[in-house]
């Protein structure tokens, strides 16, 4: 089992969410390729195509057609040896398509968990996500509640 440094990964992972946050794309493209490593493996429950840096660029660049307001709110974090448990809160307005779905201008709410096993290096190597994303698309309006 690999280990880094706890610390150095907590603070990786909360530079990530800080761009996700800002809105820039460029700055958020750009601390993908900083902290995402090239073989990076992604499971989420709408898996992207692909792997590395652009599978995360592209599932934050679908997130953000939807959710232009998009912001991700981390409520803990747990860090042992080489992987960074995040529990977090999103919100965001659906102003466009999302999933096939033409946008509802409704407001979401969703929590999210997220485990990130990192690299010797410091870079985030694979990510596993468990999100609602039944409960989104109920809040939406585009499946029955």
């Amino acid at each position: 089992m690999s280990t880094s440094p706890t610390p150095a990964n907590v603070a990786t992972l909360r530079r990530l969410h800080d761009a996700v946050n800002s809105g820039d794309p460029e700055l958020l493209s750009a601390t993908i390729d900083e902290v995402a490593a090239p073989d990076l493996l992604l499971h989420t429950p709408v898996p992207p195509a692909g792997t590395g840096p652009e599978a995360l660029r592209q599932v934050f660049r679908t997130l953000r057609r939807a959710f232009p307001d998009l912001r991700v709110t981390v409520e803990d974090v747990i860090a042992e040896e080489d992987k960074v448990v995040s529990r977090n809160t999103v919100t965001g307005t659906n102003l466009g398509e999302y999933l096939g779905h033409p946008p509802t201008g409704r407001a979401v709410t969703y929590g999210e968990i997220f485990v990130f096993r990192f690299a010797p290096d410091g870079r985030i190597a694979e990510v596993w996500g468990v999100v609602d994303l039944l409960g989104r698309l109920r809040r939406l309006g585009v499946l029955p509640a």
